[in-house]
């Protein structure tokens, strides 16, 4: 049985992995997205994540495709998961970024695409530094008042605001955010690691950072410059390998000799094992990715390992 983990002090439970929706309707078709989230949700997956924005970037596409396909897919499977969304990024009926006649209309669009009538965990997903804190945070305190939102949550937020705009909603006696979504991987520490990892843990935020495998290269796809034509992404890969990258991957390839484990499952139960951490955020193109990431759910690796691996990122 795989063990679940609360998310900081809200309500929501999930194993050592939170699934990424950001393929779905993109780089993984309806019927693939289907498959994957069917095999997530028998292996015990409780949440998923995505975003308003997901895939606006494509040509042809306006946002709300992952929303789209997730909701299609709850309403055609009849699995129960939590859905994690955001909005921020996407403009739109209401204006833009966290105005808070954005986040009211941004909400209910993403109600209305995902089909159900709460959603689980709503992130502001960046911070807005053009409305005031006070305005956003009342602005995501009526939806859950309104019941359309049980959890808040922040993503890409550096630590002074994260408190601010908790103290602003403590101090109005109003929900805060509960959860924070931030890049946290063993090449690309920085932006988490020091004040901010060290308010969630004081404060009892649950942590699901994103590009836990650093865009595959800790999956070790990307060991050489050669290997920069196996994706789109591989242009991305040469300031890993310039950097802390090839350390990493050794430590890495020294746990898969003692564990048998792979490089994914490995670096994800790394970051399962930081404090503060409540799971990490994978996306997979197929039901066989997804299958290679499933076992991270339940590896524990050893202090020394643990601690090989912080030496190498360090």
């Amino acid at each position: 049985m795989t063990d679940s983990r609360r998310l900081g002090s809200s309500h929501l439970h999930t194993p050592k992995l939170c699934l990424g929706g950001n393929v779905f309707g993109w780089t993984a078709d309806k019927a693939t997205s289907f498959a994957i989230l069917d095999a997530f949700a028998d292996a015990g997956g409780t949440l998923v994540d995505t975003a308003d924005v997901y895939s606006a970037w494509v040509p042809g596409h306006k946002g709300g495709e992952s929303e789209t396909v997730i909701g299609e897919w709850l309403k055609a499977s009849g699995k129960k998961v939590g859905i994690a969304t955001k909005v921020g990024m996407l403009p739109g009926e209401g204006g833009e970024k966290l105005n808070p006649a954005r986040i009211a209309a941004a909400c209910d669009a993403s109600l209305r695409r995902l089909g159900v009538e709460q959603i689980a965990l709503y992130y502001a997903h960046q911070d807005d530094e053009d409305t005031p804190q006070e305005a956003y945070m009342e602005a995501f305190a009526k939806l859950v008042a309104a019941g359309k939102v049980a959890t808040l949550g922040a993503s890409n937020f550096h630590a002074a605001r994260l408190k601010s705009a908790n103290d602003i909603a403590r101090k109005a006696g109003a929900p805060h955010f509960e959860a924070l979504q931030p890049e946290y991987n063993l090449v690309s520490r920085h932006k988490f690691e020091g004040e901010l990892q060290d308010y969630c843990v004081e404060h009892n935020i649950g942590v699901l950072p994103y590009y836990g495998l650093a865009s595959g290269f800790l999956t070790g796809k990307y060991r050489s410059a050669q290997d920069f034509g196996k994706s789109v992404r591989g242009g991305r890969m040469q300031a890993y390998l310039d950097g802390k990258g090839p350390a990493v991957l050794a430590a890495l390839d020294a746990v898969v000799a003692e564990t048998g484990a792979t490089l994914a499952q490995i670096a994800l139960a790394w970051l399962a094992a930081q404090p503060g951490v409540t799971a990490p955020i994978a996306s997979a193109t197929s039901v066989k990715q997804l299958e290679e990431l499933l076992p991270a759910m339940d590896l524990a690796l050893s202090a020394a390992q643990l601690e090989k691996l912080d030496a190498a990122g360090a």
